[in-house]
């Protein structure tokens, strides 16, 4: 049976792809077929093959069954703002069931497939729908990035507190070293566990030139919480 996660943020810009990266890693240490899907991504270069995004790229390297570009990245956007701004300028509306029928075809060819959303959990794709009402459509459960920063407790337990009044299941977290931490590190992070009602899965450390690095060791795939 295939296990499939949805991995949001308590933010932009909190490490993303840096964790699902580390999660495909983990995946693919613990022998399972996995793959990274990243639906809709804005911020995009133009290149030989194409207009590419460096997240969905990451995600395309970290999975190990052969996957063309368009399969990890249906809706690639040059523009790095807010999907239903840019996809509206361009008049390419992004239609969820095409988001779907993505996640259909990948979920033929893996056992472990993560989905990683864009920006924060209610980032809107077009006016009348927001990333989190594709998730709550598919039922996904969902692994937090917190981005280990001052405020990151407020926002990751409002993140987290709508995730689950939407009757989703919060599977896990993990805490992304974005900057060096401070002397209250360890107190944010106690805070955090006792605050966030999901295992935490682990902590990635704030490492220079971090997509290059090894990081699946830095997280326990067995923590994972089953929807009870």
């Amino acid at each position: 049976m295939i296990e499939r996660w949805f991995v949001t943020g308590t933010d932009t810009e909190v490490g993303k792809t840096v964790a699902s990266s580390a999660l495909l890693q983990a995946a693919r240490a613990a022998g399972l077929r996995c793959a990274g899907y990243k639906p809709v991504a804005s911020g995009s270069e133009m290149t030989a093959d194409g207009l590419r995004n460096a997240d969905a790229l990451a995600l395309q390297k970290n999975s190990n069954v052969p996957l063309v570009y368009a399969e990890v990245n249906p809706y690639t956007f040059a523009e790095p703002t807010s999907p239903h701004i840019v996809s509206l300028a361009e008049n390419r509306p992004i239609a969820l069931a095409q988001l779907s029928a993505g996640l259909r075809q990948l979920e033929q060819r893996v056992d472990w497939l993560l989905v990683e959303g864009a920006g924060g959990w209610f980032t809107p794709l077009s006016e009348q729908h927001t990333f989190a009402d594709w998730v709550q459509q598919e039922q996904l459960p969902v692994i937090l990035v917190v981005g280990i920063k001052l405020g990151c407790i407020n926002h990751a337990v409002l993140t987290a507190q709508v995730i689950q009044q939407a009757g989703l299941h919060l599977a896990g977290w993990i805490a992304n070293d974005v900057t060096e931490p401070g002397k209250r590190h360890a107190e944010y992070l106690a805070t955090l566990r006792r605050m966030l009602q999901a295992p935490l899965l682990g902590e990635i450390p704030h490492l220079p030139q971090i997509e290059q690095q090894a990081l699946g060791q830095y997280l326990d795939l067995a923590a994972l919480q089953a929807r009870g």
